[in-house]
């Protein structure tokens, strides 16, 4: 008998991932997944939406991404096992989109004044009004701005580009905090896509349990051995759980598919044995 296979990190169209939420729980469930957080940005809309998804669906898991920052850095923050009606948590969705919307403006202008025309109003209708870069990066695409969405980052909304604003998120302790209040557990998302260095990595997971965090995703899809044994080494050091997903976000995406990442290390707890 297998072990059952947890994804606790995926997206669908109600932030910036390409399925509705109905399609991807029965595609997770297609590809293994037995146990499925689905964890958009900022948003819980996907979970009203999977009435319809009958029995075509893995075990759920409720679930958000919140983005927030740590020493002026975006830093994501997945909140798993939420209490949808918690009133902190209506709020601070509230909050977050009203940062987005703000952020999509700002963005928007600044591509303006690269030649691009009136960008704000296809951005919001292909989001569903929960804007976020990767709807520009469409959006730059299909208006032959640039050839793909990796090259809108790496020029205009990539870290350091006109479209890297993040000065309105929230810190890290407010967004752990919120986590904590719905009644969920906070786990530090894909940390390696940070770029930090190991001390400063190391610094951020201690900053992340003091503040309330419980989890890191230890395995994150596609990454090397060597990656996944390290953050192994560094939630032992701090005393922390391990999380694992595959950060889902379109089929296209090889690397990152449902349930599709390495096996947890050896001598980690799963976040789920806490379940």
């Amino acid at each position: 008998m297998r072990d059952m296979l947890f994804d606790l990190h995926t997206h669908t169209n109600c932030s910036d991932g390409s399925l509705s939420p109905a399609e991807l729980a029965a595609y997770a469930l297609f590809s293994g997944v037995d146990v499925l957080a689905i964890t958009d940005h900022d948003t819980v809309a996907a979970f009203s939406q999977l009435d319809d998804a009958g029995d075509a669906t893995p075990q759920l898991v409720t679930g958000i991404e919140l983005s927030c920052l740590w020493q002026r850095r975006l830093i994501h923050v997945v909140g798993l096992k939420l209490d949808l009606a918690s009133d902190t948590l209506t709020a601070a969705i509230e909050q977050q989109l009203k940062v987005r919307l703000m952020r999509a403006e700002t963005i928007a202008k600044r591509l303006e004044k690269l030649g691009v025309a009136n960008p704000l109003d296809d951005v919001l209708e292909r989001s569903g009004g929960n804007p976020g870069r990767p709807h520009f990066a469409a959006h730059l695409v299909d208006i032959g701005f640039v050839k793909d969405q990796k090259t809108a980052f790496r020029h205009y909304l990539g870290a350091g580009k006109i479209g890297d604003v993040k000065e309105s998120w929230p810190s890290i302790e407010t967004a752990v905090g919120w986590v904590v209040a719905a009644g969920g557990q906070a786990v530090l998302a894909h940390p390696v896509k940070y770029k930090l260095t190991k001390t400063k990595l190391r610094e951020l997971v201690s900053y992340f349990r003091q503040a309330g965090g419980v989890a890191i995703e230890v395995c994150s899809g596609s990454q090397d051995p060597a990656t996944t044994s390290a953050l192994a080494r560094i939630i032992n050091e701090a005393g922390l759980l391990a999380s694992a997903g595959s950060d889902f976000h379109h089929r296209s995406q090889s690397w990152s598919q449902p349930g599709r990442y390495a096996p947890l290390p050896s001598g980690v707890t799963p976040l789920w044995d806490t379940w």
